[in-house]
């Protein structure tokens, strides 16, 4: 009979540890969390101090009970969740449920699921933390008070079902904001001038960059300015004045922290991060190897520390030395100083053992899986790595006092960039000709003279915004990805493209929050109250003090929005429509995908119509009116109620003005009043024009 009792949160991490212990150990699982503040209300004694009202779990009654049995039947107890302070509260709320006494609690935590690493941890059994278990309680009431307190005005004011919170609150702000940058922008107009020059002697023509003039940068603003310098370049001879050759490096990337990780799984591999994290946790947890049975592929998932152990950096080292040849291998690191942000609690995400390559145990794992062991394995393997080295030539030419450059560089040593290489450290295509020196002669051939505009901001990616939120210091590694994917269930957020756009409805949400709870949605705060909580999780802040200086003015800011905002107008506002079944005037109603016109006699009559917004302004092709249109995703754009017969249409609020310069419509940007078409280039001041 089994002697000790090991009890972990998923059955894939209990079937992995049961092949590193002997039939001493039984090892359970408890399926996450078997207790938390209860659905049906706040959960929090208010007057008794904000004391937690933790109840068992739906559904996890039978866990418990089977629980129970084994701890009666174990000597020891060990409870071995994850290594974070959500799997140090996991542990401390077994212990309570189980009602454990302290000498029964042994509390051992592993980076990653080996044997070595298990059998370890075995032997540094501990207490529980209770400065982690305060960190997440600290946060899951916040998280709680935010939500169960905000979330109802939200219904009844813009309709049901709807919630705020904390973190994804403020996600939403910085998406919104952004979406007014864009919104706003104004392109400018820059040109790029290249030259192309015959080389004596060479058959393929030397094309050189437009640098400036008597040795300063110019920027070309516009057709005029460039006509001009091809005027003054006219009947010139070019002249090679100075040809430099040098070397540069390129250092390797660090290891993955979860942050990282999300943000090149959606740009190499296009997975959200809710997908990249589930896919971690199966690798982390144990897949089975032919030939190995189940092995925890990398290490613990959630981090922000890009640290790594010696004993996996030297097994690391050993393995590219040999593989790869000792000049490939990285001298000695210097320990890199992490921010105040990081939590320096666990190693970078890498394999467990870099002999496992991906190639090796690719028949083990479905396409998904391997695709991100293959990211992080070569990751962590580029990261131990020597520096790529690349040869750089810069060639500067003379016209007239005008000045053009060519550059090119070409891989000397791959270095890192053998087992890591994106289209970022692709050379650059420009190639040289072997011969040229400063004696060439040189002679022209032909301009290329193009218009370009800038660029507004991109919109946001999930990529982008985890890594904003992290520079930000929002949020943690493990909010990341939930706090992306409510605000895309919610419909606050459409995903197009890989891209983020902000709903209707999550403009509506976003400016009651800005208006209502301006603290919660402050960049500012929130970071600070971050940093708070991660004092607590220190040990130097009680979590009380933090949850009792947050209440009050909470509690304020809903009474006065309860007041004071008025209801939005979503709801059962009469249309002229009438409905074609039953002859009553249509409602507009609003739903997942926004506005729709439904009949008032549901469920008699269940006639819906689409319904378009009208703006009051003429559609500048057919003379019909302009109508708030939405994609599939729920993205907004202003279209003519006469498609699919007029196909104007246009991402920005036309203004119903005509350009005098050109003839197109004036778009609403900002304060100005923009022609549709940026080639032309006109605008107007709109406060001025249209007062």
């Amino acid at each position: 009979m089994a002697k000790y009792l090991v009890i972990v949160e998923s059955p894939a991490k209990a079937k992995t540890i049961n092949k590193f212990l002997g039939s001493n150990y039984r090892v359970v699982a408890s399926n996450g969390h078997v207790r938390d503040l209860p659905k049906s209300q706040l959960g929090i004694d208010i007057e008794n101090d904000f004391e937690p009202k933790y109840i068992t779990i739906r559904g996890k009654g039978d866990i418990l009970a089977m629980l129970r049995k084994e701890v009666k039947k174990a000597d020891k107890v060990y409870l071995a969740t994850d290594p974070d302070r959500e799997g140090e509260a996991i542990s401390w709320h077994l212990a309570q449920a189980l009602k454990l006494e302290q000498k029964q609690i042994h509390r051992i935590t592993f980076n990653e699921i080996t044997k070595t690493a298990v059998k370890n941890s075995i032997k540094q059994a501990r207490d529980i933390d209770m400065d982690l278990v305060d960190a997440q309680q600290a946060r899951r009431i916040l998280d709680r008070m935010v939500g169960y307190k905000i979330s109802p005005l939200l219904w009844a004011k813009v309709k049901r079902g709807l919630s705020a919170g904390r973190v994804q609150s403020v996600a939403l702000r910085i998406i919104c904001d952004r979406e007014q940058e864009i919104d706003s922008f104004i392109p400018e107009e820059y040109w790029s001038l290249d030259v192309l020059l015959d080389v004596k002697g060479e058959k393929k023509p030397l094309k050189a960059k437009f640098y400036g003039r008597d040795k300063e940068k110019m920027e070309i603003h516009s057709k005029e300015q460039l006509e001009a310098i091809l005027a003054d370049l006219d009947g010139h001879p070019y002249k090679i004045y100075n040809i430099k050759n040098g070397e540069r490096s390129k250092k390797p990337p660090l290891p993955f922290t979860t942050s990282t990780l999300q943000q090149e799984a959606s740009k190499l591999l296009n997975f959200s991060t809710q997908k990249t994290m589930r896919i971690a946790q199966q690798l982390y947890e144990g897949v089975d190897i032919k030939g190995n049975g189940t092995v925890g592929l990398i290490t613990y998932l959630r981090t922000d520390s890009t640290r790594i152990s010696e004993e996996a950096d030297a097994a690391v080292r050993q393995f590219i030395g040999d593989a790869y040849g000792p000049e490939y291998v990285i001298g000695q690191m210097k320990d890199s100083k992490n921010s105040g942000k990081i939590q320096d609690a666990h190693e970078a995400i890498r394999p467990s053992n870099s002999e496992l390559t991906p190639t090796k145990i690719k028949e083990s794992l479905s396409r998904d899986q391997f695709r991100l062991y293959q990211l992080i394995w070569s990751r962590f393997v580029a990261s131990r790595m020597a520096d790529a080295v690349y040869g750089t030539t810069n060639v500067k030419i003379n016209c007239n006092d005008y000045i053009f450059t060519v550059t090119a560089s070409k891989i000397k040593f791959e270095g890192f960039l053998s087992v890591y290489k994106h289209t970022e450290d692709k050379a650059e295509s420009n190639v040289l000709l072997k011969k040229l020196t400063e004696d060439s002669q040189l002679s022209f051939n032909d301009f290329e003279g193009k218009q370009h505009f800038t660029q507004p901001p991109a919109h946001f990616t999930e990529a982008s915004l985890v890594k904003t939120l992290e520079e930000l210091g929002i949020g943690r590694p493990s909010t990341y990805a939930p706090t992306i994917t409510t605000i895309i269930a919610r419909r606050y957020v459409a995903k197009e493209n890989k891209n983020l756009y902000v709903t209707e409805l999550g403009e509506v949400v976003n400016q009651i929050m800005k208006d209502a709870f301006p603290s919660i949605v402050d960049v500012s705060f929130t970071a600070n109250m971050e940093f708070l909580l991660d004092k607590v999780e220190e040990g130097c802040v009680n979590y009380k003090t933090v949850v009792r200086n947050f209440y009050p003015d909470l509690e304020e800011a809903v009474q006065t929005a309860e007041k004071e905002l008025e209801q939005v107008k979503i709801e059962d506002e009469v249309s002229d429509v009438i409905c074609d079944q039953c002859g009553r005037h249509m409602v507009i109603k609003y739903g997942p995908h926004g506005k729709f016109l439904a009949c008032p006699g549901f469920p008699e009559c269940k006639n819906t119509k689409t319904y378009f917004e009208k703006i009051g302004v003429s559609c500048p092709k057919c003379g019909k009116d302009i109508v708030i249109r939405k994609t599939q995703k729920g993205r907004k754009y202003y279209g003519c109620e006469n498609n699919p017969e007029c196909d104007f249409m246009t991402w920005q609020r036309p203004s119903g003005k005509s350009c005098p310069k050109c003839g197109n419509a004036l778009l609403i940007k900002g304060q100005k009043l923009v022609c549709a078409d940026v080639t032309c280039g006109y605008r107007e001041n709109r406060e001025e024009k249209e007062s």
